[in-house]
């Protein structure tokens, strides 16, 4: 009888993760057999547990915060959205024990923005809040969808900087201060990129950031974006939303990437949406 194929979702803290239920749902639509758990992992031992991990028979691992510049560090092979983005959240075992950075976030949260919102990018005003993995992803999605203008803000204004330059787009792309987003005009698109809800930290905003047609949008999902999106509602947002949506098309893609077959996104995400609220 064939071994069960091992996978794993990596990050720092990880216990809140609906990735172990979803890849089960898809295993279960597919009829795939694999096994699929969560592993806690600090930055400082990240490298070398996700190495241990792939060494003793690891398949693929999803990667979560803070962890998606190492998971791009750390890889032998890295895919072209990868190399340009320099932060990966799929690593994926190939032959001769390499392994292989992806980078699907981006196309994750296009999908859901435009599937089950009916919204596009294209020539809006978006704000960014953080700069970290899963902000530089969306950032070069949201250029690539052809965003108008992208503020980039963060409590600390070089990571924004560098974010910033790194996009280099610099007459679509540019940078405000934390602490005078009071001062900037309303947005259409608001995302929030930042951990303060997985770190349970507040994140205080003006409502002057909202117009009535502006839609808010968290990466994060569950308990998690509860803040952000309670603060959208509060503000009058048009829509606001977690992105549960995100991390399962983020996850079916990975998925398909490992084992050759698309599961049933929206099944899933209605399956999944039915025990989770923002």
């Amino acid at each position: 009888m064939p071994a069960v194929r091992r996978y794993a979702v990596f990050g720092h803290p990880i216990a809140h993760s609906l990735s172990p239920r979803l890849h089960a749902l898809f295993a279960e639509q597919t009829g795939v057999a694999l096994e699929y758990g969560a592993i806690d992992a600090a930055p400082d031992e990240f490298t070398s547990v996700v190495r241990a991990f792939f060494m003793h028979g690891g398949r693929g691992a999803n990667v979560t915060l803070p962890h998606k510049a190492a998971a791009f560090a750390l890889a032998d092979v890295h895919t072209l959205t990868a190399q340009r983005l320099g932060v990966a959240n799929v690593l994926t075992a190939l032959p001769g024990g390499r392994i292989e950075a992806e980078s699907n976030d981006g196309a994750g949260m296009l999908a859901d923005m435009r599937g089950r919102f009916g919204f596009d990018p294209r020539e809006h005003e978006v704000l960014l809040l953080g700069a970290g993995g899963a902000a530089r992803a969306s950032g070069f999605a949201l250029l690539d969808a052809g965003a108008r203008r992208l503020t980039i803000a963060n409590r600390t204004p070089a990571r924004a900087q560098a974010l910033a330059t790194a996009l280099s787009e610099p007459e679509r792309v540019n940078t405000a201060a934390w602490d005078a987003l009071d001062r900037c005009a309303a947005f259409d698109l608001i995302i929030n990129a930042t951990s303060a809800g997985v770190q349970h930290a507040a994140l205080a905003l003006p409502r002057s950031l909202v117009q009535t047609r502006t839609f808010a949008y968290d990466l994060s999902y569950g308990p998690a974006a509860r803040p952000f999106v309670e603060w959208a509602q509060a503000a009058g947002c048009a829509t606001a939303s977690d992105g549960l949506g995100m991390l399962v098309e983020t996850a079916a893609a990975s998925f398909e990437r490992w084992h050759g077959v698309r599961p049933d996104v929206d099944a899933a995400f209605k399956a999944i949406r039915a025990g989770t609220r923002p």
